[in-house]
């Protein structure tokens, strides 16, 4: 599976049931007219989310066959997904998330926070060796305030940040999701020390009005 072409977008649908809240039918509607629900739908990928990471990867090559993969925040398993299929039989995808997830051909999960002390470290366990990539679209439930969700979601991000440094092999890479509204300045300036290139990356597949953004670190220098 490519990300390439999201497919022409439907007639559009109206949600008219008055007992859902403006926000809801807003949400519903767009879930509907969305060309990257259906296509997930038609492929039997678990979330339009894989083909953000299929269109990165399309273009930053970092899911080589072989590759040894741990997917933070992996639930429903869009991304999993992808990285089984690209990893190859050869390669090893290790997943974790606090919700449950349907079993996938070729990935291990665990249901566990991964912010748990006993994490990083069962993680490292079911991989049984360093990582080529690390994956993390772990997003903290929003609160509606910009600067908390902002701070909430960053929190994830050096959290697993620190554990990539941990894990990766020498020449890995590391994708996570951010927020618009500037990665901070302190882990961009660590990410450029440790690893030979990192950028801002924002697929097709994001959603145009979403505040969401990726950051690349690839090159791992050990």
């Amino acid at each position: 599976m490519t990300g390439k072409g999201g497919g022409s977008r439907e007639l559009k649908v109206r949600v008219k049931d008055k007992r859902k809240s403006q926000s809801s039918r807003r949400w519903l509607e767009r879930q509907l007219n969305d060309p990257y629900v259906a296509r997930a739908k038609r492929e039997g990928l678990r979330s339009r989310a894989a083909f953000k990471l299929a269109e990165i990867d399309d273009k930053a090559h970092v899911l080589k066959k072989g590759a040894r993969v741990i997917d933070l925040g992996a639930a429903p398993g869009g991304w999993s997904q992808v990285a089984a299929e690209r990893a190859g039989a050869k390669g090893r995808v290790v997943a974790i998330d606090v919700l449950p997830m349907t079993p996938i051909a070729g990935v291990d999960f665990v249901q566990l926070d991964f912010l748990d002390p006993s994490a990083p470290g069962r993680l490292k366990t079911m991989l049984g060796g360093p990582a080529d990539v690390v994956l993390s679209d772990m997003a903290a439930n929003a609160t509606g305030h910009a600067r908390t969700d902002h701070l909430k979601i960053m929190a994830l991000v050096e959290a697993a940040a620190e554990f990539a440094r941990e894990v990766l092999a020498p020449g890995g890479s590391f994708l996570a999701k951010v927020l618009q509204g500037g990665t901070e300045a302190a882990l961009l300036a660590g990410l450029k020390r440790d690893f030979k290139q990192v950028k801002h990356i924002k697929p097709p597949a994001s959603r145009a009005d979403s505040a969401e953004l990726y950051l690349l670190a690839a090159g791992f220098r050990g």
